[in-house]
Formats: structure tokens, sequence, C-alpha cells
């Protein structure tokens, strides 16, 4: 047994520790929030600073009060890790009993009240709840299944949108819808379009050249208004304008050497059985044909384009065909009130005559005596007027002249293919005209002959046109 000094304590005991920490905590407390700031270094208030001292108004009691029951807490603690503590309740002496008393056992029940959870919900509010995540899920599968489907199908409109564009992209992979568009297979329209590139502009930004071309393409061959086509490519109606008065006189320069006089020699060697037997001579085939125009308002024009043919107005041209079946001469367009004879005479058609050449042509056409001046001879039907019954010699020799001139209807009939030749033509595109029909000549030129395979010496190696 060891014997204790009168300055000496158990440390050991819990009660006497507990004791210390609670008066260390009031004295403590006291110099805290009850004194004053003193300047004085040897006063327990000694508060060195630099700043002015502002003396508290009151003390401050929560400060106090957070204090004392994180001190209760952690003599909780200390009693659960195995301390025992007595029932009785510790109060510090007099000098403290301003301050709050601190009892252990009443506040370690307010503690537990502090921090005991707060209750559940109840069972009917649990199912409320319960049934509205439900119904909001199934809303949600709901609206993400429809998302998908509506990104799906618009998606699909897109496409078929892109599709439904009049481009040559689109249509390319479409041979049948290519030649029924254009009357071209790629490989022509490719062709084509490889020798105007270097002279033509684009007239639109938003269609590329290919897409001009194939505009103008469709033009002449469905017969389309302007209306029509800015429709079909999405554009104004004023752009279809500029791009139809741009490559319209562009292509009919680049295409106009298709439509070549031919030499005798080059005539002989293409020329069919079928002249080689009785018109061996034959350099041309010609004939006239007639566009119909828009009536002018002006009534000297009126006058000039009207035809007593086909009672209407129109424009008429000379058509020269070769006896291989390729157009050969094409005029400028003349009113339809123009003979025939004049067409000829003043087209410059005589200029390509060579002695001894034989020229085919309808009983219309009187220029014989013309003819001859330039050493050709005409060849037309013979006349029955006058006449009760041809001679037998004149009636053979006008079958075989109408069995091979059949050959200028055929290739005037595939020439007029192009729609936009069998249209009215508004007055505002009169100018345009003589172009137009220049590069349907030439695009016909790139067909193969409309004379028999079995008739012909040697074909013409040309795309099919429909």
């Amino acid at each position: 047994m060891s014997v204790l000094g009168p300055n000496q304590h158990n440390t050991r005991d819990p009660k006497i520790l507990l004791w210390t920490q609670i008066m260390a905590f009031i004295i403590v407390s006291l110099f805290i929030f009850l004194g004053e700031a003193s300047m004085d270094a040897e006063s327990p208030d000694f508060v060195p600073s630099v700043f002015t001292y502002k003396q508290q108004a009151s003390v401050p009691v929560q400060k106090i009060e957070r204090l004392a029951r994180k001190r209760r807490r952690e003599a909780l603690k200390m009693e659960q890790n195995g301390h025992s503590y007595s029932n009785e309740v510790l109060v510090p002496d007099e000098e403290s009993a301003d301050m709050d008393h601190v009892p252990l056992l009443h506040d370690r029940e307010e503690e537990e009240a502090e921090t005991e959870p707060e209750p559940m919900v109840t069972q009917k509010t649990y199912n409320a709840l319960s049934q509205k995540y439900e119904q909001l899920n199934n809303d949600y599968f709901k609206l993400r299944t429809d998302f998908y489907t509506l990104r799906e199908e618009n998606q699909k409109l897109k496409e078929e949108l892109h599709q439904s564009h009049f481009t040559f992209a689109t249509v390319k992979s479409k041979a049948t819808y290519l030649l029924f568009l254009t009357g071209l297979t790629s490989t022509i329209f490719s062709w084509i379009m490889t020798k105007l590139k270097p002279s033509v502009l684009q007239q639109v930004p938003c269609l590329k050249l290919e897409d001009h071309l194939l505009l103008v393409l469709m033009k002449l061959r469905l017969g389309l208004s302007n209306r029509d086509l800015a429709y079909r490519f999405n554009i104004f109606e004023s752009q279809v304008s500029r791009i139809v008065r741009f490559w319209f006189p562009v292509m009919a320069a680049v295409l106009k050497p298709l439509i070549k006089w031919p030499s005798k020699g080059a005539a002989l060697k293409s020329m069919p059985i079928a002249f080689r037997r009785n018109f061996r001579r034959c350099r041309c085939i010609i004939d006239c044909t007639e566009i119909f125009l828009e009536r002018p308002s002006d009534l000297t024009a009126r006058a000039q384009t009207w035809s007593n043919y086909k009672h209407n107005n129109t424009i008429k041209y000379l058509v020269g065909i070769t006896p291989a079946g390729a157009v050969s001469f094409l005029s400028t367009g003349w009113g339809g009130r123009v003979s025939d004879k004049q067409i000829t005479l003043e087209s410059g058609f005589l200029s390509h005559l060579e002695p001894g050449d034989d020229i085919l042509a309808d009983r219309g056409f009187l220029i014989r005596d013309e003819l001859a001046a330039y050493g050709a001879t005409l060849r037309i039907p013979s006349f029955t007027k006058g006449k009760s019954q041809l001679p037998a010699r004149e009636v053979h020799s006008s079958r075989k002249l109408s069995h091979v001139r059949i050959h200028v209807e055929r290739v005037i009939s595939k020439w007029k293919s192009f729609k936009v030749l069998h249209s009215v033509i508004p007055i505002s595109q009169v100018d345009l005209l003589d172009d137009m029909v220049t590069v349907c000549g030439a695009l016909t030129n790139l067909c193969k002959s409309v004379v028999p395979k079995r008739e012909s010496v040697s074909s013409m190696k040309d795309c099919v046109m429909v």
C-alpha cells in the first residue's frame, strides 16, 4: 500500500478525473467568456492584440451551452467505453452557481432525444409514392419508345426527301429513270458534261453543274415548263430561267459540230443498200417541219407566223437528212407562212451542194432550176394534177422514191421525240428556239441510225436513246 502525499491525487479514479475536467471547463469558461480583455501581461485576461477591443454586450450563452453539450457527449462516450458512474448528479461549488448546472443523466436523455432519427412515412403515403413512381416509370419508357420511333421516321423522311430531289446523284444509278428523263445513258450524259464543263458556269449555287445539265435535258426531253422544273429542283422559277438562258446557247455552240454535212465519200460509205441500188448519188433528203408558237400580240408577227398548213402560228425549219439517217443540215427558224422553196433558197442549203448530187424532196420543193445551177438534181414524186392516170414508169419511180424518202420522216419523228418541239413555245422563249432545235438535232445524231441494220453497210456506233 502506497502512501500519497498531501498534494498528490489518484488520477485513475474516474470520479476524480471527471470532477477535474468539469472544474477546468468552468474555470476556463469564466476566464474566456466572463472576463474583460486586458493589456496587462500579468492579468489572466491578457489578450495581446493590435485591434481595438470592443466590450461584449452580454455573455454568449449559446456558445457556453454548445461547449457544455460537447463535454457531456465526451463523458457519455467515456462511460460507454467501460467506466462506471454513479447515478448522482455532480454539481460544482457555489462560485459557479450563476452558470448552467451540468446534470449528466438528464442531459444524456436530451442528447439521445436530439440524435433520435425522424419517424418513417406512413404506409398509406408510401403506397401512394410507389404507385406514382410506377406510373412515371411507365410514362418514361413509353416516351422513350416514341422518341426512338419518331427519330427513325424522321431519318427515313429525310432520306426520301433527298431522293425526291431531281439531282444527277439520285438518278444516275437508275438507268431507265435517267433514260426517261433525258433520253441519254449515263455514259453519254457524262461525255456531254465533259465537253460542256470548260464553257459553262454554275448559275445556281445549290445545284451542281450535272444538275444544271439534267434540268436543261429534262426541259428538252419532257417539254416541262420553267415552273414545273422549279418545283422539281426546289429552286425559284427565275433561277430556272437563268439556267436555261445561259445553257442553251452554250450547248448549241458546243454540240453543233455533231450536225455535219458529209463528204461524198462518207455518204457513199454509210449508204444503206436501199439507196445504193436506185439512188447511189443521193447526198441528202430534205423536208420542212413546223413547231407551234404562242400567238403573238403584234399583228405583223402574228401574220408572219401563221401557217395555212397547220392552221396555227408556227416556226418553220428546213431539215436535211443523210441516206444513213443522220441530221446533216438545220436551218434557222422562219415564220410559218414562208414557203419551202424560199427557206431552201435563203437558208444556205444550196452552198453545200456539189455537181452530181441528188437531192430527194417532197412535191412542195419547186427548186429544180435552182439546184441545176449548182449541178445537182432534184428527185421528187410525180405530180398527178391534170392527169387522169400516171404512166407506169412514173408510178414505179415515185414508189421507189417514197420507199427511201420515208427515212426522213422517221428521223424527224425521232428528232421530235424531244417533246419541247411538240409543245407550244412561249413568246418569251422564241429567241432560244434555234438553240433548242440545234441541241435536239445534235442529240438525235447520238442515236443509232433509224435505217434497219440489215439495210446498212456500216452502222453508226452511237448511244441507245428512247
